[in-house]
């Protein structure tokens, strides 16, 4: 993947410092938060201590737990949000074991409900999420380019270049890299 040159290193630990700090404002220990998420207190430990980058599924885990999208918990550790996003200062997040890569493009803000997220998976890339980070969560998917399989409460839609899907998202859904190219895609996510 083809990585903008960012200081990756320096989101992970505000994001470790972030987990732990959400932790502590709840005031739960690492079995209650295990409990919570279903996150084992040993993956929960090392991610606050910025000991593993934390994966995608994990992140939507605690995000549900946390009743945050997962834009917005990237958003708490990013400088101050500006009105105007320039491409080279989109914050950029990577799972490169799960071979995802996403760009807040339009990053949350104060007052306003909506996000744009980029997306790609590589091929073979399969990400499953167990729930939704906010329940009712309202995601539109545009594919810009390649196959992209998204299964939403168990239904699986196949989207093409230029195909879009609109729903609202109550339980587990599945984003898959069909064929041997690259996916992109547009993600907006408006909280309900």
């Amino acid at each position: 993947m083809d990585v903008p040159s960012r200081e990756h290193d320096g989101v992970d630990a505000r994001l470790a410092a972030r987990l732990a700090e959400l932790r502590a404002e709840h005031g739960w220990s690492l079995g209650e938060l295990s409990e919570l998420s279903g996150i084992s207190r040993s993956t929960l430990s090392r991610a606050e201590r910025a000991e593993i980058s934390p994966t995608a599924a994990l992140l939507n885990r605690l995000c549900a737990v946390y009743k945050r999208t997962m834009s917005q918990l990237l958003s708490e550790v990013e400088a101050e949000p500006a009105q105007l996003v320039r491409a080279v200062d989109q914050a950029v997040w990577t799972d490169d074991d799960a071979g995802f890569m996403r760009w807040s493009v339009s990053p949350p803000h104060l007052g306003m409900r909506a996000e744009l997220v980029e997306g790609r998976l590589q091929p073979g890339a399969d990400i499953a999420y167990d729930r939704p980070p906010v329940p009712g969560l309202e995601q539109h998917i545009w594919v810009l380019e390649g196959g992209l399989e998204v299964t939403v409460q168990g239904e699986p839609h196949t989207l093409r270049t230029g195909d879009c899907l609109r729903y609202r998202l109550w339980g587990a859904s599945r984003f898959r890299c069909l064929g041997d190219e690259e996916v992109r895609y547009a993600l907006v996510v408006v909280k309900p």
